[in-house]
């Protein structure tokens, strides 16, 4: 079994910023491709970013250029760096994550529980 926890979520005010943490715990012996998905209330989850073990990374076209994702493979850790926030980045910000299992070397895909981000003056 294996554990995505988020952390970072918070409120902050326009124009500010605020790093998400997604850390993964369990038995694996990689993991692959990580991401950072977003529901607004009302509205269906949407890719925000992602970053493939080779660390090639993807954006959406409404968060290029303010958000930045990364990852710590020795801490099984991605990153989703926001800056310039503004009040429509407001949702439930989750992470996933495509690991490769031990001992079977099956691959399975994950999901964190979420973080709340508030962009509110």
């Amino acid at each position: 079994q294996v554990q995505l926890v988020e952390s970072g979520g918070d409120l902050v005010q326009p124009g500010g910023s605020l790093r998400l943490s997604c850390a993964a715990s369990g038995r694996f012996f990689r993991i692959n491709r990580m991401g950072w998905y977003r529901q607004a209330p009302g509205k269906q989850r949407d890719l925000v970013a992602l970053i493939t073990s080779g660390g090639n990374t993807d954006y959406a076209d409404s968060v290029k250029g303010r958000f930045t994702i990364s990852r710590d493979d020795a801490k099984n850790t991605v990153y989703l760096r926001m800056a310039s926030l503004k009040p429509e980045d407001t949702a439930v910000y989750s992470c996933d994550a495509d690991v490769t299992l031990r001992p079977t070397g099956t691959n399975f895909h994950y999901w964190g529980q979420g973080t709340q981000v508030t962009v509110s003056s």
